[in-house]
């Protein structure tokens, strides 16, 4: 068993600045566009490119929460009880282009479930994925629109993400091999 860090602050901070610039260029116009992250990991992360976002465009970006336990299609193999988390999304998605913001993708599985939550809001414009890591092994075709970093990992192998609301200088990002 081996540990590696993958990422520090600065590698983090730089992929937020670059992919936020990325998809301001990509969006044409900041109207009708939101930012949602996934809990937990997507949520700063989906905090940190709207607030660029908002600082390109010089517009409010609409924001929101998803909790997708009750979406998951492994909620009864898991064994202990799910912690379940918020979901605030307050505005109406029917016409957006919704940024969906994940730490990790590894199955797709969990992008699958955070699919079906959202939607089960309305149905939005456009989906757009972001992740922080890409770690291979996918099971469903679904891929991120935008990725800061892809490796391919063992499945028994894990990613930690630690991105901080209060602390950016420790953010970091461990492969820990099995």
């Amino acid at each position: 068993m081996g540990t590696t860090v993958l990422l520090q602050s600065k590698d983090i901070a730089e992929i937020v600045e670059r992919l936020s610039a990325q998809i301001y260029r990509d969006l044409g116009s900041a109207d009708n566009f939101a930012v949602v992250g996934m809990q937990t990991g997507g949520v700063e992360l989906a905090r940190r490119i709207r607030s660029r976002i908002e600082e390109l465009s010089g517009k409010q970006i609409q924001s929101g929460t998803l909790d997708i336990t009750f979406y998951r299609d492994d909620l009864t193999t898991r064994g202990a009880l799910p912690s379940i988390k918020e979901t605030a999304i307050s505005f109406d998605i029917s016409t957006m282009t919704i940024l969906l913001v994940d730490d990790v993708i590894f199955t797709g599985r969990s992008a699958k479930a955070a699919l079906e939550t959202l939607t089960s809001f309305g149905r939005p414009k456009a989906i757009r994925l972001f992740v922080l890591v890409d770690r291979g092994n996918r099971e469903l075709p679904i891929q991120p629109d935008y990725c800061g970093y892809r490796i391919l990992t063992g499945v028994r192998d894990n990613i930690e993400v630690v991105v901080s609301d209060t602390s950016p200088a420790e953010d970091i990002v461990i492969h820990t091999t099995a």
